[in-house]
């Protein structure tokens, strides 16, 4: 029995629908990666959750998300540690490491949670260009490490 076209272009669709998720964020560079995780934690990215592991890609726009006794530690492309303790959300919101054009950039959002995050090349480069927002402020990084806790309401 020959399968009908109706047959063929819903196997077409939904072949296209799973294998097209991932491919979103694999269609721009990764702007880092997990280097390590404890317990429970995940990266979203373009709508796909995924868990946690070394090696994970970070995009800009990815949620990195841990749960309760559990942490992760990311690079990034200029060497930017962050590490999260328990129960934290971070946005990567933007991310542009270009130094020979003069385009750098590192924009993150911490929404609840633990955040330390060390300087790389950015922040030594060009200071002004590293921001962490929380829910009551800014803080604009200048080539330092810093310890952040952000309560939930």
């Amino acid at each position: 029995m020959r399968p009908t076209r109706a047959a063929l272009a819903a196997a077409a669709a939904l072949a296209w629908a799973v294998f097209a998720g991932p491919a979103l964020a694999l269609d721009r560079p990764a702007v880092g990666h997990v280097k390590t995780v404890k317990g429970e934690a995940t990266v979203s990215t373009d709508g796909q959750v995924v868990s946690a592991r070394p090696g994970t890609p970070l995009h800009a726009g990815s949620v990195l998300s841990t749960r309760g006794a559990s942490s992760m530690g990311v690079v990034f492309g200029d060497n930017t540690l962050m590490s999260f303790g328990p129960n934290t959300v971070l946005t990567v919101d933007e991310y542009l490491y270009e130094p020979g054009a003069g385009k750098l950039r590192l924009g993150a959002r911490i929404g609840k949670g633990t955040l330390n995050y060390v300087s790389g090349a950015i922040a030594r480069l060009q200071p002004d260009a590293v921001s962490v927002k929380t829910p009551s402020g800014t803080i604009g990084v200048r080539g330092t490490q810093f310890l952040l806790k952000v309560e939930e309401d």
